[in-house]
């Protein structure tokens, strides 16, 4: 099935167990298609699952751009009417225009009217490659639509999919020439992943079914539906319980990096409002109705370390927030121990 096939409907997706099902679906296709990448798979569907965007710090050649149209073309399409492509990809460069990626309207001589023709960025998985090579104002109208799915064209807002889903990239050695984004717009991203190179054992397992293209493989396993996807995340949010001091352990976090002496800035507000559906869709991954601290351990620095700035000198953000939340994760663990025990 190609991308502007049409899907019938599939069935209700059915609490945490049929939100798995969607999930483990999408999570075997990327697998058959990128290979060790596993990580950075469920990370990727963990911010699916979350309604967030992610941006990949990558190397050229690493399969991003298979991993995103993986993605992308394994969501079928079951509303006839949006005639909205299941992937595109933006490639950005200096010269970008936000209309580029937005739309422009173009005058029709015959019925004397301008017609609003729909930029790349309507779609359900849109591939921002290397983001931080256009200017501030094409990356500002992107994040724009990232924050609230729409865009405004000549006063008029368009409104974009509710899957809108995007996966950024950048060369984290290649800088000449670009513009960094800043910290109030790294913000916009629920995960910053940093994609290192896979093992020997995984690139030989890559060049083995050569000459057969792996895309052969990854047609053969079953896709999901729009819908399925709509409604897993919303199944998340509301059957996947969220304890008090899971979100006590999250505000713990907050302030540690704002007391911390390595940070000039630290965690919003917003970041731990964000944290909360990752925290969901992760427990779902690994099959609990109820977030645990292995998620708040796990998820921490990629929801975390992009959103603080560092003191000149210092580099490692990960390790950094790893520090600041051991104390709040070790007093949520103790908590949930004497929880555990009180039921038991």
């Amino acid at each position: 099935m190609t991308a502007h096939e049409f899907a019938p409907p599939a069935a209700p997706v059915q609490g945490v167990a049929g939100a798995l099902d969607v999930a483990n679906r999408l999570f075997n296709r990327l697998r058959a298609a990128v290979v060790g990448r596993d990580d950075v798979i469920e990370l990727i569907l963990v911010a699916l699952f979350a309604d967030g965007h992610v941006l990949l710090e990558d190397y050229p050649g690493s399969g991003k751009t298979t991993l995103a149209k993986t993605l992308g073309l394994s969501i079928l399409d079951d509303e006839p009417d949006d005639d909205i492509p299941s992937f595109r990809r933006i490639q950005f460069t200096p010269d970008l225009l936000p209309s580029d990626i937005s739309g422009v309207n173009i005058f029709d001589v015959e019925a004397n009217r301008f017609d609003f023709r729909r930029g790349p960025i309507f779609t359900y998985t849109l591939l921002a490659d290397e983001i931080n090579r256009t200017s501030p104002k094409v990356q500002s109208a992107l994040l724009e639509a990232m924050a609230e799915k729409q865009v405004t064209v000549d006063n008029t807002t368009y409104r974009l999919d509710d899957l809108f889903f995007v996966i950024a990239t950048q060369n984290p050695l290649d800088l000449a020439g670009t513009y960094p984004l800043p910290t109030a717009q790294l913000d916009r991203f629920l995960f910053k992943i940093r994609m290192e190179h896979i093992s020997r054992e995984d690139e030989l397992n890559v060049l083995a079914p050569y000459p057969a293209p792996r895309e052969n493989k990854v047609a053969e396993l079953p896709g999901v539906t729009r819908t399925e996807v709509l409604e897993a995340r919303q199944i998340c949010r509301e059957h996947v319980h969220v304890a008090k001091p899971i979100k006590e352990c999250l505000v713990d976090i907050a302030r540690a990096t704002r007391e911390d002496r390595s940070i000039i800035s630290g965690v919003s507000t917003r970041a731990l409002v964000f944290a909360l559906p990752a925290l969901q869709a992760r427990a779902m991954f690994h099959r609990r109705d109820y977030v645990a601290p292995e998620d708040v351990a796990a998820l921490a620095p990629f929801i975390f370390a992009h959103r603080v700035e560092l003191v000149p000198g210092i580099t490692d953000a990960h390790e950094i927030i790893r520090g600041c939340a051991a104390g709040p994760i070790e007093t949520l663990n103790r908590a949930s121990l004497r929880a555990a025990a009180q039921t038991a």
